[in-house]
């Protein structure tokens, strides 16, 4: 695969990672805890791969310019840095979570997995829109 088409792969891993992460919250809503814990393994490796593949693209075409002016401009730098700052807080919430509800700790797992999902779905989701912004909606000659 070229290099150059990663960033579709990372959306749409991203777009999994939020699928699996809701799909398991509502399996554990219902009690059903081995359905969660799939899901959950689920999003875990789809958001590890990204990770892989967003490295690696970012390593090969470096910075890629938000092309967008004006109020979309401020829109757009706003999204990135909160998504940004919060990718880098839900990483290891995300192993922390992982780690307890794995090892069976529930009394550990669920204070923090109350706070690792909304921002683990919010990094995810605006992990997509960020791509649409830059690659589809504002990408130059677009």
């Amino acid at each position: 695969m070229d290099y150059t088409q990663l960033p579709a792969l990372n959306a749409v891993l991203n777009t999994a990672s939020a699928i699996f992460a809701v799909t398991g919250h509502r399996y554990m809503h219902k009690g059903r805890i081995a359905a969660h814990r799939t899901c959950m393994i689920a999003a875990v490796c789809s958001s590890g791969l990204f990770l892989i593949s967003y490295l690696y693209y970012h390593a090969h075409a470096g910075v890629i310019r938000f092309q967008g002016t004006g109020l979309t401009r401020q829109i757009y730098f706003a999204i990135l840095t909160s998504h940004t700052i919060l990718a880098v807080v839900v990483l290891p919430l995300v192993l922390i979570t992982l780690y307890q509800g794995l090892r069976g700790k529930f009394d550990k797992h669920r204070p923090v997995a109350r706070w690792t999902y909304p921002l683990w779905l919010y990094v995810s989701v605006t992990g997509v829109l960020i791509y649409f912004m830059v690659y589809h909606w504002f990408a130059p000659g677009g």
